[in-house]
């Protein structure tokens, strides 16, 4: 009778674990690069269609005041997986070859899920570096650490950026069709080793046949476009820029296919679109009047669409939280003539198209276009569908995350992250009383309606200079060597720095922003 019993219990018990871990939800990230708050259709954009977006949104949340953490993507990425703000790490736009970021002893988003059960893959865009920093990244044998050893069961990516070598594509630990006659390096070609040769943008920019650069983007010509950095052999696994969405919707909908119904997944969808270089499929081009960059933002939502279609097609659908957002707002020109018009000011802007909107800036800048961005949220179980002023951040996932599917997280886990589920959920109209926002080096406060920007040092100031003589435009940060602050309420596009006519406020929001910087992070900190 007692054996009876101690059965009948641990049958119930394996039947209630089932049954629970089949009612989590499985969560999709669709993350979009470069893509500014005003690129998308139901935020405003008149020039660019973007219907599957548009459907996601009605049919979920959408957020007015969500933001990323940087306004450069590596940081927000950092910021995101690991829920600590990238400053206190010094996390910059990485160069080719750069170590990675994310250090495999710090806790991150996939591994939050991979403790309650969750199989996880990351599928695109990485730019956090790889390899330990200690020796050179290998790779003709295993490139690690990388992805799977922060959390991910699967990854398939582009290591870096699609402006940046190497440019290949690498699935788990190895490069994805890789011939060993034909070594890879990146960097400096080890003496007496023999590789393919591509041609340098500095001495023949006659080889940049796809589109010329304009700046910086000089180096290893391949597939006849101009890249950071130089890359040696490795000509067997180049990809094909014009295929490369295709490619990683096509490993994405596999992932979601094999999935099964009583295991829920993470899936970390990180496109390349609309970063530069832009090279939509042939199939795409000439669908807005925008050039190459408005036609990227069609693929891009052609991509949200494969995926939302995947999910209805094998089951998921309905238990399924998809975000989409992105890394940055939006740029120009940033490397190549590709026949994007450079905003040059807020009264220039992409032939009648603002991808800020309405708000001032973009990437690489601190005002609100360039962190301010796209952020839906749909669950059709347990989200309703409307629209949101409530003030959210991407760094929020980790601990937010953590609540909804039972992870308790230990105080030096994603320091900077704090739950917020609630808001993400809908249930919640204020979200957040304050959120930091990074821009380089420099850093500012959001509380309510008010934005407090520390002063420029001394260096940034003199790079912003540099930036200009170089006729960089997109890349020339609008700093200013005191503070600034701003009534978001009364001015959204930061147009009247009130900081001389509320000296009390910007002294409250600098103590605070002083506060936001001590070591022990965000979600311990103690308010006045």
């Amino acid at each position: 009778m007692k054996l009876f019993t101690l059965l009948t219990a641990y049958l119930v018990f394996a039947f209630w674990t089932t049954t629970c871990q089949a009612e989590e939800p499985n969560v999709v990230i669709i993350y979009g690069d470069d893509v500014g708050w005003g690129d998308v259709g139901v935020y405003g954009s008149q020039l660019i269609p973007t219907p599957n977006i548009d459907r996601l949104a009605k049919q979920g949340l959408l957020f007015t005041d969500g933001h990323c953490t940087a306004s450069t993507c590596t940081p927000s990425r950092f910021s995101m997986l690991t829920g600590i703000h990238g400053f206190r790490h010094g996390v910059r736009v990485l160069p080719p070859n750069a170590p990675m970021t994310i250090r495999p002893e710090m806790t991150t988003l996939p591994e939050i899920f991979q403790r309650a059960g969750y199989e996880t893959a990351v599928i695109g865009k990485w730019h956090l570096g790889l390899g330990d920093g200690k020796t050179p990244v290998d790779w003709n044998g295993q490139v690690k650490p990388g992805p799977l050893e922060v959390g991910f069961d699967y990854s398939f990516l582009l290591p870096y950026t699609n402006d940046r070598v190497p440019c290949v594509y690498l699935e788990n630990h190895r490069v994805v069709g890789l011939d060993p006659a034909d070594p890879l390096h990146v960097g400096k070609l080890p003496e007496g080793v023999t590789a393919t040769t591509y041609p340098d943008g500095k001495k023949d920019r006659s080889a940049m046949t796809y589109y010329p650069s304009s700046h910086g983007h000089n180096q290893s010509v391949i597939n006849g476009i101009g890249r950071i950095g130089y890359q040696w052999g490795g000509q067997s696994a180049l990809w094909d820029d014009e295929t490369m969405a295709d490619v990683f919707v096509e490993k994405s909908v596999d992932f979601i296919r094999r999935q099964k119904k009583d295991k829920p997944f993470f899936l970390f969808f990180s496109s390349q679109d609309i970063h530069v270089p832009r090279t939509p499929h042939p199939r795409f081009q000439g669908k807005t009047e925008l050039g190459f960059r408005g036609d990227a933002m069609v693929q891009l939502d052609w991509a949200t669409g494969q995926i939302m279609d995947a999910l209805k097609q094998y089951g998921f659908a309905e238990n399924t939280l998809v975000v989409f957002s992105s890394d940055n707002g939006p740029v120009y020109d940033d490397g190549y003539e590709d026949g994007t018009k450079v905003r040059t000011s807020s009264a220039e802007v992409d032939n009648g198209h603002d991808g800020s909107g309405p708000y001032r800036g973009g990437k690489y800048q601190i005002y609100e276009g360039g962190t301010r961005v796209p952020f839906i949220i749909r669950w059709p179980e347990k989200i309703q569908p409307g629209k949101s002023d409530a003030l959210v951040s991407q760094i929020d996932f980790l601990a937010s995350f953590a609540a909804l599917v039972g992870v308790e997280l230990k105080s030096q886990e994603g320091i900077d992250s704090r739950n917020f589920l609630p808001a993400f959920l809908g249930k919640d109209p204020q979200g957040a009383d304050f959120i930091l926002e990074e821009s380089g080096r420099a850093l500012a406060v959001r509380e309510g309606d008010w934005k407090f920007i520390e002063p420029a040092t001394r260096n940034q100031r003199r790079k912003t200079k540099k930036n200009r003589q170089k006729k960089t435009k997109a890349k020339a940060k609008q700093v200013s060597p005191k503070s600034q602050l701003y009534d978001l309420g009364e001015d959204q596009s930061e147009q009247n720095d009130v900081a001389n006519s509320h000296p009390e406020r910007t002294s409250e929001l600098k103590g605070l922003l002083q506060r936001i910087k001590q070591p022990q992070g965000i979600r311990q900190m103690k308010r006045p």
